[in-house]
């Protein structure tokens, strides 16, 4: 089987371990069924209970299913409450990632709800019943005229967020906790690094000093760590700076290192690509109407919550574990795996997550927590800081980018889109040297993401490179759907300017869905009309459109001002957006104006640069993300096609970048090829 049907098929990697390798722990990601879904809906006296599949992250899922639950079942939304489970709750559900939440769970959890519903009309009121699958048009939560669905709702946690009550992690507090944390050399995990020396004599003098560990289960890729617990979190910075530990690394990287690994220019002169997205045959040689190179760089996700765990045994050795992890059966499988621990002596819990964005789907905090709490025989809490946050996270891999294309009376003839990037799904910061190289037999679908062109064209192609890199990359929103729209929308911007035409014209000419047309149009008709130019202000409107897994649509329109200086300034981003039925259109709204800011960073502000091994801010003032003062008027319409609910999380971020490069272009004529955006190339020369 080729690698493109191996991965359609669903398929799953099998290895041999070999003797003295490690086999990491692999995610377990079961697709959501009808049965499944009646262990996630509860009635008794008279009440309901809904224990949410799905972590809570601020997409707010909770409230979207609580609103399918209620209609399925014909109740009042008092009837029912909504509880995070733990893990001994319900069978194994799959990580909340990929805009999949109401996508996957919404029709299985409306079922249920009909089974339910017709066992308690039926008389039976105990029990377990087995579900019945039965046509979406048979189900009432998604008819018209429900009393919830398609309706804002009010916010599931809502009030507790905004009055400071416990919902997340951090927030947990259990009898004696004590506070921990690992310290490691500040370098790159993906380099050997071992601790050298430290003076814990002068640690155990500071007050709250509790203990120093030294566990081989603390080590995160190549790096050692070493526990130190206190009394008080304000301790644990007096002892780290006691301690003063000193540490030896082998091998180092700078950034020139990273852009060298990606260079796409390198890979077209040298090893070429392995792996194809489209493989029509086309002419390489000869001239082309655009040549286009786009480079991205790596990114930080920059969540507001540092991830967090509370590990705390009990007399009998079982382990409570309170984690902010997009995949809270994973924790459990990792903890059991590391600690030697039976399944069921494991519980873990489910918090709401402030901000994860991909970031937060492997185990690291969580297993740090345990170890430390198994040592001292206390409950911990453990808190990454901000640096750790930039050090020992993966973040979203560097790509860089050649589109080629070729125009026949117009239209597009010949395409031709390499790139060169890091590994996504397949992060190295899970996986070793000797098993990334064995994922390479069937590449990394997640870089490959959005590459697929949504437009008419005789001839694409689309091949990739991937470079196992000295920093971890891995999933950040959308994942290579992001990068790989940015690139292509602007080389399609290009195509239209090329063959004379207007950039909406040409897209609606190529597209080759209607319901991209359809957006494309519902954005642009949104916007109305430009303002006008001024001698000190240069004005420009640019489009991009995309889809997101070949089932959500959205397209962007952004207006841009640029002075004199090449000050630039995104002034207005108008976002037309299709995910099938909507569950909670004020909640759809929120996901696409995140996105379109999550749009404006990469376009303007994402950028995390490595120096001497390790990669830069240290504080969370620091980071790289946009500004309030940045972030201009955002208007969301959203078109409804009918049919099943689609993913809204991360759809827009395929088009919301490009819009952006592609009004600059407008406006001053620069094509930005480097992001983010260089003011320097915007500035207009002095008039002589």
């Amino acid at each position: 089987m080729k690698r493109r049907g191996f991965l359609q098929a669903g398929g799953v990697l099998s290895v041999a371990v070999l003797a003295g390798c490690s086999l990491p722990v692999i995610p377990k990601r079961p697709v959501a069924q009808y049965e499944d879904a009646l262990g996630w809906i509860r009635h008794r006296n008279g009440h309901y209970e809904l224990l949410l599949p799905r972590v809570e992250m601020g997409q707010n899922i909770g409230t979207a299913l609580k609103q399918v639950a209620c209609d399925e079942l014909g109740i009042e939304w008092r009837q029912l409450t909504l509880r995070l489970p733990h893990t001994g709750e319900m069978a194994r559900v799959r990580a909340t990632v990929g805009s999949e939440s109401v996508k996957d769970f919404a029709v299985p959890l409306a079922q249920a709800c009909a089974t339910l519903r017709d066992a308690l009309a039926a008389g039976h009121t105990d029990g377990e019943r087995v579900a019945t699958p039965r046509p979406l048009a048979e189900l009432r939560a998604f008819q018209s005229g429900a009393r919830h669905v398609g309706r804002p709702a009010p916010l599931e946690q809502g009030h507790a967020i905004v009055t400071g009550a416990p919902v997340y992690v951090a927030d947990v507090r259990q009898p004696g906790m004590l506070f921990g944390r690992v310290l490691r050399a500040p370098v790159s995990p993906e380099l050997h690094s071992r601790l050298s020396s430290l003076n814990e004599a002068a640690a155990r003098q500071v007050p709250g000093w509790v203990a120093v560990v030294r566990d081989e289960r603390l080590q995160q890729g190549e790096s050692e760590g070493i526990g130190i617990v206190a009394r008080t979190p304000g301790a644990l910075e007096r002892i780290e700076a006691a301690l003063d530990a000193r540490w030896v690394w082998q091998g180092g990287f700078d950034q020139t290192d990273i852009d060298r690994a990606v260079d796409v220019d390198r890979h077209l002169a040298g090893d070429g690509f392995r792996y194809t997205v489209h493989d029509d045959t086309i002419d390489r040689n000869g001239d082309w109407d655009v040549d286009l190179r786009i480079d991205i760089p790596l990114a930080a996700h920059a969540p507001i919550q540092p991830r967090a765990a509370v590990a705390a045994f009990d007399a009998e050795g079982r382990l409570d574990l309170w984690v902010g992890s997009q995949d809270v059966y994973y924790q459990r499988d990792v903890v059991c795996k590391r600690l030697g621990l039976d399944e069921d002596r494991v519980r873990v819990h489910g918090s709401r997550v402030g901000g994860a964005f991909g970031g937060k789907t492997i185990c690291t905090v969580e297993l740090e927590a345990a170890v430390l709490a198994q040592a001292v025989q206390q409950p911990v809490k453990l808190q990454w800081t901000r640096a750790q946050e930039f050090r020992q996270g993966f973040h979203r891999p560097p790509s860089s980018h050649r589109i080629r294309v070729r125009l026949r009376d117009g239209r597009l003839d010949q395409w031709w889109h390499v790139f060169a990037s890091s590994h996504i799904l397949f992060t190295n910061a899970g996986l070793p040297v000797w098993m990334q190289r064995l994922t390479d037999f069937v590449t990394d679908a997640g870089v490959a993401r959005g590459a697929l062109l949504p437009y008419r064209c005789t001839h694409k192609r689309a091949e990739f490179a991937l470079n196992r890199l000295p920093v971890f990359t891995g999933p950040w929103r959308g994942l290579g759907a992001g990068p790989n729209g940015l690139a292509m929308e602007s080389a399609i911007d290009e195509c239209a300017r090329r063959a004379g035409a207007d950039p909406v014209a040409f897209r609606l000419q190529h597209a080759e869905d209607p319901r991209l047309a359809r957006v494309l149009r519902a954005a642009v008709d949104h916007a109305g009309a430009l303002p006008v130019a001024t001698p000190s202000l240069r004005r420009g409107r640019g489009v991009a459109c995309g889809i997101y897994k070949q089932v959500s649509y959205a397209a962007v329109v952004a207006e841009v001002e640029v002075n004199a200086k090449g000050g630039l300034r995104v002034t207005r981003l108008v976002c037309a957006h299709d995910c099938g039925t909507v569950i909670n259109p004020d909640q759809v709204r929120a996901q696409c104006e995140g996105n379109l800011v999550w749009g404006l960073g990469m376009a303007l502000s994402d950028r995390l640069d490595a120096a001497d091994a390790r990669i830069g801010p240290t504080r969370f003032a620091e980071a790289p993300i946009p500004w309030l003062h940045q972030i201009p008027p955002l208007d969301v319409v959203l078109v409804e096609a009918g049919g099943a609910p689609g993913g809204a999380g991360e759809t827009a971020i395929v088009a919301t970048a490009a819009a952006i490069a592609n009004a600059v272009r407008d406006a001053t004529g620069v094509r930005i090829q480097r992001f983010p955006v260089d003011p320097t190339l915007l500035a207009q020369p002095p008039i002589t």
